[in-house]
């Protein structure tokens, strides 16, 4: 599963792969950037890889590169990706780094692509506007495989770009939707529905649509991947991602929370 977006990445991760773990499967996640320490980057069935094998795997990609130069975004996903094949998850989730088409993740052919809400970021490199920006991150998606969005108000070029592509395209407010009942919530898949959900344990509405299209991830691989609604709540309910409107209370509490764009 590669995720793509200009906010809410992260966050969609940490929830896929909270769910996914519940419902008892092997994960690996690859997400950036890290806010303590590189380990962060790297979760193997939950847990951050440890030093001694991720600098095995920084070693073996040094040794197989020989004179091809590499960038550390680059040098990272190698050795990631090395790390996972070590490991041989069920599923892995893949963060892309910056855009989507032309980022070190996307040399994985994805079997489920998510998009999350799409904005004005690394304009140098991605284009000034919404409508650029989309295109380059709609470049995660393959033919015949799912993709969805879960930008309610995704740039039209994301959608094109599914259709060009033969993907099979999936957006909040028209495929799927939710509803926000204040103490829980109702989604609305493209096949099911589930009511009164818990609402997730990562603050603030947007984590509604962040949600809303993590859901739809195990609905389109229930055939492979089935996931009870067991696990989907206490997906939800045990989340947990630093920086995204963390509260630590004290004398003075403080709230933490991060500023991409």
């Amino acid at each position: 599963i590669t995720v793509a977006g200009t906010n809410g990445k992260g966050s969609s991760v940490a929830m896929l792969e909270r769910i996914l773990l519940e419902a008892g499967y092997r994960t690996g996640a690859y997400t950036s950037p890290h806010l303590h320490h590189y380990n962060e980057r790297i979760r193997l069935g939950g847990r951050e890889i440890d030093d001694v094998s991720l600098c095995a795997s920084f070693a073996a990609v040094d040794a197989a590169r020989e004179d091809v130069s590499l960038s550390y975004f680059e040098f990272g996903t190698l050795a990631a990706l090395h790390l996972f094949k070590q490991y041989s998850p069920d599923i892995a989730i893949l963060e892309v780094g910056v855009g989507g088409r032309l980022d070190a993740v996307n040399m994985v052919d994805c079997d489920v692509a998510l998009i999350t809400s799409i904005d004005i970021d690394h304009s140098a490199w991605l284009g000034t506007d919404r409508e650029a920006i989309g295109r380059e991150k709609a470049g995660i998606m393959r033919a015949g495989r799912p993709a969805i969005c879960s930008d309610a108000n995704a740039p039209a070029s994301v959608e094109r770009h599914a259709h060009e592509t033969g993907a099979q395209w999936y957006c909040l407010g028209r495929h799927y939707r939710y509803k926000d009942n204040a103490t829980s919530w109702d989604w609305h898949g493209a096949e099911g529905t589930l009511e009164r959900l818990p609402l997730p344990a990562l603050a603030g509405q947007h984590q509604l649509d962040n949600a809303a299209g993590v859901l739809m991830v195990p609905e389109v691989l229930s055939g492979r991947f089935p996931v009870s609604r067991t696990a989907i709540e206490q997906g939800l309910r045990t989340v947990d991602l630093e920086g995204r409107c963390q509260l630590r209370e004290g004398e003075t509490e403080l709230v933490f929370d991060v500023a991409h764009n």
